[in-house]
């Protein structure tokens, strides 16, 4: 098993925790890890992009002239896609682009997400995260402490006071455990966890 430094809020070492192999040690799937950020991304796509084709462009119901004997090469329709004003060959329609990935997949893609953050020594335990007011200044300066300039923390519980005083910083965000995904951990810089966020996501993935 893993053991990770512990922090707090002022940026001191106070202890070490033991991380659980059976979610911060398993061997890293890139594969399924690229496969649940394509589907997030994927997922969040509107899909509601729509242009015509020849068939519903208004007017273009005459030949604009004969067959033969002019000169110009044949035509059938003024709203054909060579034309100016006609319609688009293949035009794209409105779909949906979600897809499915299975439960077991998510998991080991999270697990695995975790795991590449801890061998890059991109995870920081913090022994707690508690703020009397709500101050962005003062949420910035534990950031600052922690050496964090981008990054993910993950809550265990919801607390408005940090959560609400994360939610100015542009490089930082903020997660629940049952919120977190694996984009959002492959993007940030860091993952930040509280000690009470560690034995949850412990409790819910091993």
């Amino acid at each position: 098993m893993a053991n990770v430094s512990v922090y707090n809020m002022e940026g001191n070492e106070v202890g070490t925790i033991e991380l659980n192999d059976a979610v911060f040690g398993v061997e890293v799937n890139e594969h399924l890890v690229h496969m649940a950020v394509v589907q997030q991304l994927a997922n969040k796509r509107q899909g509601t992009q729509k242009a015509k084709t020849r068939s519903e462009v208004s007017g273009g119901g005459r030949k604009p002239w004969r067959q033969k004997g002019t000169g110009h090469a044949r035509q059938g329709s003024t709203r054909s896609p060579q034309w100016t004003g006609g319609g688009v060959v293949f035009a794209p329609v409105p779909r949906d682009y979600s897809f499915k990935l299975n439960k077991k997949e998510k998991r080991a893609a999270l697990k695995s997400a975790l795991t590449s953050r801890v061998q890059e020594n991109k995870l920081i335990v913090v022994d707690e995260l508690k703020f009397d007011e709500i101050k962005t200044k003062n949420f910035a300066n534990v950031m600052k402490n922690l050496k964090v300039e981008k990054g993910l923390v993950v809550l265990a519980d919801n607390d408005q006071n940090t959560v609400l005083s994360a939610r100015n910083v542009p490089t930082v965000q903020t997660a629940l455990i049952n919120t977190i995904n694996v984009y959002d951990i492959m993007k940030a810089g860091t993952v930040v966890l509280t000690k009470d966020s560690v034995k949850k996501i412990e409790e819910v993935y091993a």
